[in-house]
């Protein structure tokens, strides 16, 4: 809102009289940008550490060969026991959908085939009952993820 002042008297050095002057209006720019900059440097280097994935123990083989295809991964993890839920990629998703979750993954490829991680310590038969699950999804091939020993 403008201000209202009076003009200088000539014997008091007073104004008489209006004026109007115009406020500051305009906003500082720079300042702002200087937060946004640094608010950005700060999540830049603070999103690539609230990224956390899930760590299996995947089983070691003599002869595990390096694998170049891009199918889709599914990883049963050591908690599958419990809460009954694998990794599609990096999806959660409970084995009750997981029919579904691959069938709407593969409906779209020409190969039907997946890679499955499992953890060292998931027991077989929870392997196979996964397996099942993919095969009723309409997975034709199931390849199994090891990894290569070190001695070699």
């Amino acid at each position: 809102m403008p201000k209202i002042s009076a003009p200088p008297d000539a014997n008091t050095g007073r104004r008489r009289g209006r004026r109007v002057t115009s406020s500051l209006s305009e906003i500082n720019v720079v300042p702002l940008v200087d937060v946004m900059l640094v608010l950005l440097i700060i999540f830049m280097v603070a999103a690539p550490m609230m990224q956390k994935g899930i760590e299996v123990k995947l089983p070691v083989s003599r002869r595990a060969d390096k694998m170049s295809a891009t199918r889709p991964y599914i990883t049963v993890p050591l908690s599958y026991r419990s809460d009954r839920r694998v990794m599609i990629d990096d999806e959660s998703v409970s084995a009750d959908v997981l029919g579904e979750r691959v069938r709407q993954l593969l409906e779209t490829r020409d190969d039907k085939d997946v890679f499955l991680r499992g953890d060292a310590g998931v027991q077989l038969q929870e392997l196979f009952e996964v397996i099942d699950r993919l095969k009723a999804a309409g997975v034709q091939g199931v390849g199994i993820v090891a990894q290569q020993r070190a001695g070699k």
